[in-house]
């Protein structure tokens, strides 16, 4: 029995990915935009908004956290350089120009149609480089 049951728990960890150590979010944006302007905000965004709350990723990853924060935004309307940035940041976290027009697509029907019209002209641009079937 306890054979089996070492066997088991060899076999989960094999197919179970271990939980990593979270990684810190340095984010500097607000404290070099706003800094001396609204201090305040500076250090909700950079010191809260990512170096806590995006760094909780070994909780939910950051492929993951990118694809909230995009869903989120454009189902807002926000297409303005934050959609760009969470793009960008959603690319470098592992979403691909396929998976992109894919998430787009399916905001569409619940968000509106000019609202996945926006966000496809910024994606455009992020994914550009990349050539159709890379992924």
């Amino acid at each position: 029995m306890n054979r089996i049951l070492i066997k088991a728990a060899i076999a989960l960890s094999i197919f179970t990915p271990a939980m990593t150590k979270a990684e810190k979010i340095i984010q500097t944006a607000g404290h070099d935009q706003l800094g001396d302007f609204a201090p305040e905000f500076a250090h909700l965004n950079d010191d809260i908004l990512f170096g806590e709350v995006w760094s909780h990723n070994d909780l939910l990853s950051l492929r993951d956290r990118s694809l909230v924060t995009i869903t989120s935004l454009i189902s807002q309307g926000i297409t303005d350089n934050s959609l760009t940035y969470h793009l960008q940041t959603a690319r470098k976290n592992g979403i691909t120009r396929t998976e992109i027009a894919e998430i787009i697509t399916h905001i569409a029907f619940y968000a509106g149609w000019p609202k996945a019209w926006a966000a496809f002209n910024q994606a455009k641009n992020v994914w550009a480089d990349d050539a159709v079937g890379d992924d």
